[in-house]
């Protein structure tokens, strides 16, 4: 019978104190001189204060290589401790999840509420890492050991009563990987509704407002919404459509994550209940690869009041999701859906992660996870990308961007 071997002794190190440049390599110049080998690092950095932790295999004479690392810390004028055990690190659990929480501003209180939730749920905290602190603090979590699922429904109620936006996503490939990315536009990717834009070209804003409103909430049918929303344009001088999208303000950030998101190999399709005369334009404006919406009849230059062929629909929006992912060679499970009304529930639904953006409740209940804050770009942190690399990468293509506050 054979017996199991006990586990190596080891050494945790932990360094702590101001950085500057040749913190690391004077540590490990020391470790060296042992002839260690180096089972973990850690290294984190606060205000300039470095704090290093350093997990080695532990020589015949640990005690003679605990009393150099302490003198090469005293030299570095910083506070060393240093643990002897055995062993690596435990295998994280299984049930792993990232967790986005992103809040204007993050509150203390809200992180204490988030953490509880996440102790509740039986997770643990395994790493944490700030993806961004201007215009939006957002603080992604590695979490292990709770099911992901309860994790979201949990995190989703405290999220809203602590006016905070967490996501919860499981922690595999699907996150690195090529995605797409399948966005509606009015109140999206646009700021304001189009139809209403169109109709106070036409005098009758007040009651296109009205419908749109009504079936935004889910109350009367979108298809018979719209086709009375656009009977009431008939007459409308074409020459409006031109007038409008010269008007259209796209939403702070939509450019960035277009342009950050696409520089990693990222699809975009835009879907929706708006006018094709509109999103063709801004598909290409954005440089958006797909495109799908209702196509307005115009004849003679005046548009007409009707819609030419379907109507692209709640029901649309899903099937053009499914179409695009298909184009794209990628899974439905890959795809990223971002909408803010009820046309767009199913389409949220059938996506890998579903994103109400600024919605309505009924959409947010509906949705995998809520981003209420007035910027775009605030996805690419749910996706691991940190403002830091997106800033950096903006600099190397010669694009500036806003300094954060000092």
């Amino acid at each position: 019978m054979s017996v199991p071997k006990s586990k190596p002794e080891t050494l945790l190190i932990t360094l702590t104190g101001k950085d500057r440049p040749g913190v690391t390599s004077s540590i490990f110049a020391t470790l060296a001189l042992a002839g260690v080998e180096v089972v973990d690092i850690e290294q984190i950095l606060l205000r300039r204060r470095l704090i290093l932790g350093v997990l080695v295999t532990a020589p015949r004479d640990w005690k003679k290589l605990k009393s150099a690392v302490e003198e090469t810390a005293a030299a570095l004028d910083m506070t060393v401790e240093i643990d002897r055990g055995s062993g690596d690190n435990k295998a994280r659990r299984e049930g792993r999840s990232h967790v986005t929480i992103i809040g204007t501003p993050l509150k203390a209180s809200a992180m204490a509420a988030i953490a509880g939730r996440i102790a509740d749920c039986g997770g643990n905290i395994d790493r944490i890492e700030r993806m961004a602190r201007y215009p939006v603090t957002a603080i992604d979590l590695h979490v292990s050991g709770a099911d992901p699922v309860q994790l979201r429904a949990l995190l989703a109620l405290e999220a809203a009563a602590q006016s905070v936006d967490v996501a919860v996503q499981p922690a595999n490939l699907l996150r690195r990987g090529m995605r797409l990315i399948v966005l509606d536009v009015d109140s999206t990717l646009i700021q304001g509704e189009v139809i209403e834009m169109l109709a106070a070209h036409a005098g009758c804003e007040p009651e296109v407002a009205r419908i749109t409103e009504s079936a935004m909430r889910g109350e009367i049918d979108f298809e018979e919404s719209l086709r009375q929303r656009v009977r009431l344009l008939a007459g409308l001088d074409a020459a409006a459509l031109d007038t409008v999208y010269g008007d259209i303000v796209i939403t702070p950030g939509a450019r960035t994550m277009v342009r950050t998101l696409r520089r990693l190999g990222y699809r975009f399709a835009i879907v929706s209940g708006g006018f094709s005369q509109i999103t063709d334009r801004l598909a290409e404006d954005l440089g958006i690869h797909y495109a799908r919406a209702n196509v307005l009849e115009i004849v003679d230059g005046t548009i007409t009041g009707e819609i030419v062929g379907s109507v692209v629909d709640r029901a649309g929006k899903a099937q053009a999701l499914r179409e695009f992912a298909a184009k794209v060679g990628v899974p439905e499970s890959a795809v990223i859906a971002i909408g803010d009304g009820a046309n767009d529930v199913d389409m949220l639904n059938a996506a890998g992660l579903g994103i109400a953006y600024n919605a309505r409740p009924i959409v947010q209940e509906a949705a995998d996870t809520s981003v209420n804050v007035p910027y775009l770009d605030a996805i690419v942190y749910l996706l691991g990308i940190s403002r830091e690399e997106i800033e950096m990468a903006d600099a190397e293509a010669g694009i500036v961007t806003p300094a954060p506050p000092v």
